[in-house]
C-alpha cells in the first residue's frame, strides 16, 4: 500500500550514515477525479500540483526507472517496493502503470526484486483493470473512510455527487480477488462511530487495514474534538478499536492484520517500525512526482508551502543527492531528530514523536515539536501496553508451588 514506510530493512549505509531509500512512490497521474472535502493535497497550503503535469511523460518514466535502478545498485539492495500514486492513478489506465513497472523491471539488476502497488479510490476499478494488473504482480490498495454510504460522506466527486457506489463496487471487485486485494486505508473521523466503522470495513474482507490520523500539526490543528479540555478523543476512538480487533469477533473465521496496532505491538516487545506514523526507524521513502522532482513524502505539504520540495528531480541529480537534503536527513536521525520534550519521555522509543508533520509549528521550532496528537498517542499506547502485558501475564506459566 501506498503508505511511505520507515524500517531500513537490507542495503548498506551511504557514507554518511544514511540509510538507503527502499520505498519509490512515483505519481503517474496528478489529478484525482475525487474531492473529498479533507483532502490536504488539493485544499491545503501547498498547492505545488498546479504546475506539474497530469500524466507523467515517457521520459520522466524511463529516467525515474534508471535513477532506480542506480541506487539498487550502489546499496546493493536486495528488494524494494514501488507505489504508483496520484492524484488517482487509474485516471492513466492501466496502460501507463504497466509501462512504468516494466521501465523498472528491466533496469533493475538481476539481484533484485520490486514490489508493486497501486492506492486507488476505486471508483474506476474494473474486472478488466484488476486482470490486468494482478497478471503483472500488481496489488491493489483502496482508500474509504469505511464501508457505509454514510461513513463515506466526505468522499465526494467534482460536482458533488457520493463515490460511495462505485468504491463500492471496487470493494466487491477486490474482495474476490485475495491475491491483487492489498487492503484499506481509512483516515479517522471520530464523528464516527468507531465500532460502525471497523466492523463495517471488516465487512469487505481486507487482509490489512490502516487507520490514519487526519494530517494536522500546531499551527493547523485538528478538528475540535468533542472532549472537553485535555481530552484524548483521538486515542480513545482508536482504543475502541484495538479492544474490537484484540478481542476478535466470534462471528467472523478471521480479522485483518491492523497495521498501526501491528507496529505499536511490535516496538512494545523490541522490533523496529516499518512506517512513518510510529517509531524511531530512519523513514526510507520518497516521491518522484509527474514532472520528475524528487519530493518528501506528501503528508509534509499539510504543513506548508513547499514543505515537501527538495529542489532536486531525477534529470540532474541522484537519489544519494536526496539523502543529504537536509529534510531528508532529519528524518532519518531518529532519537536526535526529536526535541528535548519528545527525548525525556517515557514512550520515546515507541511513539517516535509521531508522524514527522505533525509535529510542525510555524517559527522557529519548526519540527521539533511533539505531535499535536501527542496526548491521543500516549493514551493508545499505554493502552496496548496494558493490554499486552495482561494477556502475556495470564500466559504465562503459574510460579506457585503451593
Amino acid at each position: 500500500m501506498a503508505r511511505a514506510g520507515g524500517g531500513a530493512v537490507g542495503g548498506q549505509r551511504g557514507r554518511t550514515g544514511s540509510v538507503p531509500f527502499r520505498q519509490f512512490v512515483i505519481k503517474i497521474h496528478s489529478r484525482c477525479n475525487l474531492a473529498c472535502t479533507y483532502c490536504y493535497i488539493y485544499t491545503g497550503p501547498d498547492r505545488s500540483w498546479r504546475d506539474r503535469p497530469p500524466l507523467v511523460p515517457a521520459a520522466t518514466v524511463r529516467r525515474t526507472a534508471q535513477r532506480i535502478a542506480e541506487h539498487v545498485r550502489t546499496h546493493r539492495l536486495r528488494e524494494i517496493r514501488i507505489d504508483l500514486h496520484g492524484g488517482e492513478p487509474l485516471l492513466t489506465g492501466p496502460g501507463p502503470l504497466l509501462d512504468q513497472a516494466a521501465a523498472i523491471r528491466a533496469a533493475l539488476p538481476a539481484h533484485c526484486t520490486a514490489a508493486f502497488g497501486v492506492q486507488t479510490n476505486g471508483t474506476l476499478l474494473t474486472p478488466q483493470t484488476i486482470d490486468t494488473l494482478g497478471a503483472a504482480g500488481f496489488r491493489l490498495g483502496l482508500s474509504l473512510d469505511g464501508g457505509t454510504p454514510g461513513l463515506n460522506r466526505r468522499r465526494l466527486d467534482h460536482a458533488g455527487r457520493p463515490a460511495w457506489p462505485a468504491a463500492a463496487r471496487a470493494a466487491g471487485l477486490l474482495r474476490a480477488r485475495p491475491d491483487v486485494y492489498a487492503g484499506i486505508l481509512c483516515t479517522l473521523d471520530i464523528t464516527a462511530d468507531p465500532a460502525g466503522v471497523y466492523r463495517s470495513l471488516c465487512a469487505l474482507d481486507p487482509p490489512m487495514l490502516d487507520f490514519l490520523l487526519p494530517h494536522a500539526n500546531w499551527s493547523s490543528p485538528p478538528p475540535a474534538p468533542l472532549h472537553p479540555a485535555g481530552g484524548t478523543p483521538y486515542g480513545d476512538w482508536l482504543c475502541t478499536v484495538f479492544d474490537l480487533w484484540w478481542d476478535g469477533d466470534p462471528r467472523r473465521e478471521s480479522q485483518p492484520r491492523v497495521r498501526l496496532f501491528t507496529e505499536i505491538l511490535g516496538l512494545l516487545l523490541g522490533r523496529p517500525s516499518s512506517s512513518e506514523a510510529i517509531g524511531l526507524s530512519p523513514v526510507v521513502a520518497l516521491v518522484i512526482d509527474t514532472d520528475g522532482a524528487i519530493e518528501q513524502v506528501d503528508s509534509l505539504k499539510s504543513t506548508y508551502e513547499g514543505a515537501a520540495a527538495t529542489g532536486l528531480d531525477v534529470f540532474r541529480h541522484s537519489f544519494d543527492d536526496a539523502l543529504a537534503h537536509p529534510g531528508i536527513a532529519a528524518r532519518q536521525r531518529g532519537r536526535d531528530g526529536l526535541g528535548d520534550r519528545c527525548r525525556r519521555c517515557a514512550l520515546m522509543a515507541v511513539c517516535g514523536g509521531g508522524n514527522y508533520a505533525h509535529r510542525y509549528r510555524a517559527g522557529p521550532t519548526g519540527f521539533t515539536n511533539p505531535s499535536v496528537y501527542c496526548a491521543d498517542l500516549e493514551r493508545l499506547i499505554r493502552h496496548i501496553a496494558a493490554r499486552l502485558d495482561a494477556a502475556v501475564s495470564l500466559n504465562s506459566p503459574s510460579t506457585d508451588m503451593t
